[in-house]
């Protein structure tokens, strides 16, 4: 692995693995007893526990399109889910017509440990239009500190020039209340044309969103084509160029796509990847005392790369970049910090497994 100083140069890493045989896994959330909600893309909602064992399916989820990219992705607890029992997942909406759409539900963990189903399910946000696509559902959810929630929003490959425009949720992070509302505060609200659920706009496909622990600010990940994935602070209001400004090309020929910034009333990506993609994926902020030097960096997954990347931050500034893990040989779909202060992933394939980081 690359040095990024003194504080890095400590004992390998070890990876630990906690459940296997999961399909395609997406997203983990931890519940308060230490157990783990983890989505698999077909459709299917499970725990894992402490040991390793896999629940079956959770009844009550509700139908998904499994196709392409798209699947059942992100599951998140409410900040009060000790209190309320709710979580929220990101999905693709099956249409009419073979569309589908991002569509956000929640739902109340109900029932004892081991015996847990959902209960009062329901859709609080879709993705407008629907589109006939495969492709670039994102999605991430992320809560700021009112409890609201963030979400990330694919172009949907066929719809990246509805990116620019504010009449639909193409391309787009949007901000909703937990019953699904639109917050008063939110930047679009009352503006003419403009949907008002939407933060910001001009994005490909976001991988990965993670809230800053001690500044409350949305960080992203997201995907280029062909080059050109980014890591940027996501501000309401704000339009983040795709894909009129971008560092990434076409595919097969490698011609532009836009212009490279940066460009008036564009917002340039804190970190950027060039020429080759990796594809980054789930985000964490590391808070843990567990890894000596590692407080206060940024955790990134990636697919194509295969790795873990750690991002030593000043404020916004990203500073270095450390490759981890680059002899597992797996996409790291996702990534999240636990309360026993551990790090651990989620690998994506037919037999994708939970790990744990340990040293």
């Amino acid at each position: 692995m690359a040095a990024l100083g003194p504080a890095a140069a400590v004992e390998p890493l070890k990876p630990v693995t906690v459940a296997r045989g999961l399909v395609n896994p997406w997203a983990l959330a931890f519940l308060p007893d230490g157990r783990m909600l983890v989505t698999e893309k077909p459709g299917r909602l499970r725990i894992v526990d402490a040991q390793g064992r896999v629940s079956a399916p959770l009844a009550g989820m509700l139908p998904v399109a499994n196709v392409g990219q798209c699947g059942l992705l992100d599951v998140a607890l409410d900040p009060k889910f000790a209190e309320n029992r709710t979580l929220y997942w990101t999905f693709a909406e099956p249409g009419g017509g073979g569309t589908n759409g991002t569509a956000v539900a929640r739902a109340r963990l109900d029932g004892p440990a081991g015996q847990e189903r959902l209960a009062d399910v329901r859709v609080i946000f879709r993705q407008a239009p629907k589109l006939d696509s495969r492709l670039h559902c994102g999605s991430r959810i992320a809560f700021d500190r009112a409890g609201h929630l963030w979400v990330g929003l694919g172009d949907r490959f066929s719809g990246k020039d509805s990116a620019q425009t504010t009449d639909n949720h193409i391309g787009k992070v949007v901000r909703i209340a937990a019953d699904g509302a639109v917050p008063a505060d939110n930047p679009f609200t009352g503006k003419a044309g403009a949907r008002p659920e939407l933060w910001s706009i001009g994005h490909r496909n976001i991988q990965g969103l993670a809230t800053h622990p001690s500044t409350g600010e949305l960080w992203a990940s997201e995907h280029g084509p062909q080059g050109g994935d980014e890591i940027n602070v996501v501000e309401g209001g704000r339009n983040y160029g795709w894909p009129v400004v971008t560092y990434g090309r076409n595919y097969g020929s490698g011609t532009t796509i836009g212009e490279e910034g940066p460009k008036p009333g564009i917002e340039m990506p804190l970190k950027h990847w060039v020429p080759v993609s990796v594809a980054p994926s789930g985000l964490a902020f590391v808070t843990s005392d567990r890894y000596p030097g590692w407080k206060g960096s940024l955790l990134v997954g990636t697919l194509r790369a295969q790795t873990l990347l750690r991002l030593t931050l000043d404020g916004r500034r990203i500073t270095g970049e450390q490759r981890l893990l680059t002899d597992l040989g797996q996409r790291i779909r996702d990534v999240r910090q636990g309360p026993d202060g551990w790090i651990y992933i989620v690998t994506d394939g037919a037999e994708g497994q939970v790990i744990r980081i340990e040293r």
